[in-house]
């Protein structure tokens, strides 16, 4: 019988991941003293209900929006301002949403919460738009792309691809997990959020990246959502990044000639 708790346990399988939150927030701080940025910027009413945005020298190629993880109910976008800098030198503005967390915030109200932050980094940055997340946020920025999405039509336009890194795409097995009594998914709202069951809006790139050296419950996410997608009407790649793990695959977008970055960004 699978150990569901376990299969989606990330840290306890990469030592020293308990050192990561303050790596990461120490190198956020500071690039946000050091870069061009709209902090704080409201999406709505919640106090999380911001988005930083941070741009580039000169007129931007367009807009990326990065969603967090934290397996919805951790974290915020104060840990991952670094990880604009890859984009960034790559002349695009960069926009990290906050959102309310679970138990406050059902998956479905965050789902809402980050077509609305889109949208307003959408009314600050002409061009077009990508969007990249990873785990709990690469669940979200496949979200996004389904048929019964939060984005309208006028976003929809302008979105050119997504990026789902180490994202979790079929939310049904969360229902036997300790996590969910946090998370208050029931059977129905799994299946709802579930990107793998639901058709996603065609003619938009997607791109499904994972770490090679991730838990095998997250490679499967990935060749899930891959198989669910192909022939949707959607160029579909999927991508094992060697030698990664769950927490070191997203760190490489801060290196502007990455490889999680030349595809975000080609």
């Amino acid at each position: 019988m699978i150990d569901w708790t376990d299969a989606f346990d990330n840290s306890s399988y990469v030592p020293g991941s308990d050192q990561l939150a303050a790596r990461w927030s120490s190198a956020a701080a500071h690039f946000r003293e050091t870069t061009r940025a709209e902090l704080d910027l409201a999406y709505g009413d919640g106090p999380r209900n911001r988005v930083d945005l941070f741009l580039p020298n000169g007129a931007p190629r367009g807009l990326i929006v990065f969603i967090h993880g934290g397996y919805w109910h951790m974290l915020e976008k104060a840990y991952f301002s670094h990880l604009a800098a890859g984009p960034l030198a790559k002349g695009w503005a960069v926009a990290l949403p906050s959102y309310t967390l679970a138990p406050e915030a059902r998956i479905s109200q965050i789902t809402a919460e980050i077509g609305a932050a889109i949208t307003t980094a959408a009314q600050s940055v002409a061009g077009p738009i990508r969007i990249i997340g990873h785990s709990a946020g690469g669940h979200l920025t496949a979200r996004v792309l389904c048929q019964n999405g939060p984005l309208a039509s006028d976003i929809l336009t302008r979105l050119e691809k997504i990026v789902s890194v180490s994202g979790i795409h079929d939310l049904r097995p969360l229902l036997l997990t300790k996590m969910n009594e946090t998370l208050h998914l029931d059977a129905e709202e799994a299946e709802a959020e579930s990107p793998a069951l639901q058709a996603p809006y065609p003619g938009i790139p997607a791109c499904f990246w994972v770490g090679a050296a991730e838990r095998p419950e997250l490679l499967r996410q990935t060749r899930l959502i891959g198989e669910a997608w192909q022939g949707k009407g959607s160029a579909i790649t999927e991508v094992y990044e060697a030698g990664k793990n769950h927490f070191s695959v997203i760190e490489t977008l801060a290196e502007a000639e990455s490889p999680l970055v030349q595809e975000l960004t080609r």
